[in-house]
């Protein structure tokens, strides 16, 4: 492979004032140079970078920097978010999630982290920095909206991969409600339930003794937002070689495989954080909360949000917050101050993030699970020595579980309080299973591996807090007594079409028509799509009728028990089938036959013709037009069931439905004498709408059809687009 030799000179580059400003010194041109010399990227036939540098350090500043290549936006705007800096750039409405930020990350804070943290981290925060500073210095059109130049601490912001943190689970609405003002202006809109796509994944072992060639197969299928992660590969001199999913501009593979292990991460369902219901004590200009049979003083600390006004000058909010030893304050109920504990363990996540991803084996990856700094995800590993296991996550504190802490606990008793974190050993896991698989869909543990799964009586009720989920009902049966499983097998079992929620609600609807009196008047009106509901297989196809008609129905219904209480531990669907009643299953029928009457013109539609993938441009926040192209997806929301997820609902101005997040990356991994693999992006590599790559494997992506994965060099030199090194 030849490089081309296009790289800007130093001497031009300070020439043209790209770099050799306020944040940029000679001296950093000549380290970036000489860290870019150090790196090859290679772009394969599909846009896919494949990073090498001659030390992880190395490796690092080219994969930031060919990120930054692909979609400096999302990049930018993913620190925004993690340093709560977003309202910056987007204005007023991104206060309250600035503001939330702000609660657990202080740059201050980060700062004194990264100087304490070891020097090999520092080398890595070091080299991402200057990979997203050299890609700025040297694309002088790219404009940031607020982050012109990065600084090394600012990763420790993010280092954790995981879509939605921990964090995300304070509500803005109750956080402005106690913050705010009687002035403030922004609103929170609610969806309807319907409209919001689970979030979470698929991941999937298969131990040798069931494949046909006898290697650990792994499913690696996240359910995230559309193009919310990247996929590339990086290795260096110094042994790292792993390829995978990485969310824009973190410097780790967050999902993915080395040459000797595979590691998929899903959402996990442990409670992992909790609330404190403080008892608040006035004393003249003090605020105290009773903790035991104490006062203890309440903690303030100043934050200052800045935002950008509609003129574009810039503006800011200073708020005093609190914090009791629990955590920050965030809403008022009942009279009591609510604080939320969670993970806050930013060195500690990016380097079992970074180590992770250079295991070799279950031995040396459980040795930098030690560390403890996971608590958003559960881990199906695999590897090529034939060993498969299930980890929850690594943060879990320890409690009282004569507590429910899915609801505010009383902060004045200290035996609510954590004690400590547990041992890995005390939380539900697995280590090859007599079964010879392990799956997990973000429902509870106790199913991950059949009747060889964790016992739910041998662990305190804060390991699960939601229980089984169609698709793991779905998942137990696509592996349940089959053998000889192939990458190919393994792949149509992830897009299998059966739908179990559907088959256990729509013969509760079919009984509820039978009884319906003859002189009724829905007997009659619903008799058509009654007869085509009730000889579907409950599987999704492009042509099928049923499918679209179930999914409106589905939607209609969930949309209106949603709004039951379901305070007795019911889920939607216990509440969909029992407690929702006869008249509102036969209500949901007739509004979802109306609403594709007056959207397509007849109750009878195939599912293809509504469900949509589309791509129009770059934004963040995809525009959808029923008037510009658009391809058929076969495949549902996971809500139904579905393993391959599709997140789809209607838009302002459209009748179809346009999915927006879902299957994004979907990979499939056999650890034989040499790892293969075989994957799939959502969409293309590449951000820009002008690019090749922006869109080249949709058309693979709703068929499943993944393509091979070119691991090793001697794969990808036939397939190699270019090569260069970073700046030319």
């Amino acid at each position: 492979m030849t490089i081309a030799k296009r790289s800007l000179s130093i001497t031009v580059l300070l020439a043209l004032g790209y770099i050799g400003s306020a944040h940029s010194a000679p001296a950093d041109a000549s380290r970036w140079k000489a860290e870019a010399n150090a790196v090859t990227v290679t772009r394969d036939d599909w846009g896919i970078a494949h990073v090498h540098g001659k030390t992880d350090a190395d490796a690092v500043f080219g994969m930031a920097y060919t990120q930054a290549e692909d979609d400096f936006n999302r990049i930018e705007t993913n620190y925004l978010n993690s340093l709560g800096w977003l309202a910056q750039a987007e204005g007023e409405q991104a206060i309250w999630s600035d503001l939330r930020q702000q609660l657990w990350i202080d740059p201050a804070e980060l700062k004194q982290q990264y100087a304490k943290s070891p020097a090999w981290l520092r080398e890595l925060m070091n080299a991402w920095a200057d990979g997203l500073n050299y890609y700025l210095a040297t694309h002088p059109a790219v404009h940031p909206r607020v982050i012109a130049h990065f600084e090394p601490w600012m990763a420790l912001s993010f280092s954790e991969g995981s879509i939605g943190g921990d964090i995300e689970r304070v509500s803005l609405k109750e956080l402005q409600a106690f913050y705010g003002k009687s002035t403030d202006t922004v609103a929170f809109v609610d969806t309807p339930s319907s409209w919001v796509e689970p979030t979470g994944s698929n991941g999937i072992a298969i131990a040798p003794k069931l494949t046909a060639d006898g290697h650990a197969l792994l499913l690696i299928n996240p359910h995230t937002s559309f193009f919310f992660r990247s996929e590339l590969q990086m290795s260096s001199d110094a042994g790292l070689d792993v390829y995978g999913a990485v969310t824009w501009g973190q410097f780790f593979i967050y999902q993915g495989f080395n040459r000797h292990i595979g590691f998929m991460h899903t959402s996990t369902t442990a409670d992992v954080v909790d609330e404190f219901a403080e008892t608040i004590v006035h004393d003249g200009n003090k605020l105290g909360y009773r903790y035991g049979k104490d006062v203890r003083a309440v903690s303030t600390k100043p934050i200052t949000v800045r935002y950008r006004q509609s003129d574009g000058s810039m503006a800011e909010r200073r708020f005093t917050t609190y914090a009791t030893h629990h955590g920050p304050i965030v809403r008022e109920e009942g009279g009591k101050w609510i604080a939320t504990a969670l993970m806050n363990k930013p060195m500690e996540a990016l380097e079992q993030s970074w180590l992770r991803t250079k295991a070799t084996d279950f031995a040396s990856f459980m040795k930098i699970a030690e560390l403890k700094a996971n608590s958003s995800n559960n881990t199906i590993f695999a590897d090529d020595k034939g060993e498969i296991a299930y980890l929850h996550p690594q943060f879990i504190p320890k409690r009282d579980n004569r507590f429910d802490y899915t609801k505010p606990v009383d902060g004045s008793d200290p035996t609510t309080d954590w004690q400590g974190l547990l041992p890995l050993d005390a939380a539900p896991h697995l280590l090859n299973p007599a079964n010879g698989w392990i799956m997990n869909t973000n429902n509870w543990p106790y199913s991950a591996a059949g009747p060889d799964s964790p016992k739910r009586e041998n662990y305190p009720r804060y390991m699960d807090s939601v229980g089984e989920n169609p698709r793991g009902i779905h998942a137990t049966m696509v592996l349940s007594d089959k053998r000889d499983f192939t990458m190919s097998s393994l792949i149509t079992a992830a897009f299998d079409s059966y739908l179990p929620a559907f088959a256990r609600q729509i013969p509760i609807l079919l009984k509820d028509y039978d009884a319906l009196p003859a002189n009724d008047a829905l007997k009659k009106r619903l008799a058509g799509p009654v007869a085509l509901l009730r000889g579907w297989d409950y599987r999704w196809g492009i042509t099928s009728m049923p499918t679209s008609l179930a999914v409106f129905w589905g939607d209609a219904l969930w949309d209106e028990v949603d709004k039951s209480d379901v305070s007795e531990g019911l889920s939607v669907y216990d509440i969909m089938a029992e407690r929702a009643g006869p008249q509102a299953r036969i209500e949901a029928l007739a509004e979802a036959t109306h609403r594709l009457e007056k959207d397509f013109g007849s109750w009878g539609v195939p599912w293809g013709e509504v469900n949509r993938y589309q791509r129009i441009n770059g934004d963040i926040q995809q525009p959808f037009d029923d008037s510009k192209p658009s391809i058929p997806v076969p495949f549902t929301s996971s809500r139904w069931g579905s393993l391959a997820s599709f997140g789809a609902h209607r838009w302002p101005g459209t009748r179809r439905y346009y999915g927006t997040s879902g299957n994004s990356f979907v990979a499939v991994v056999e650890f034989g004498d040499k790892v293969r693999a075989r994957a799939i992006t959502a969409g293309g590599e590449s951000g820009h709408a002008d690019s090749p790559h922006f869109n080249d494997e949709a058309e693979r992506y709703t068929t499943g059809n993944l393509r091979t994965v070119y691991f090793w060099p001697e794969d990808l030199k036939a397939h190699v687009e270019r090569s260069y090194h970073p700046g030319e």
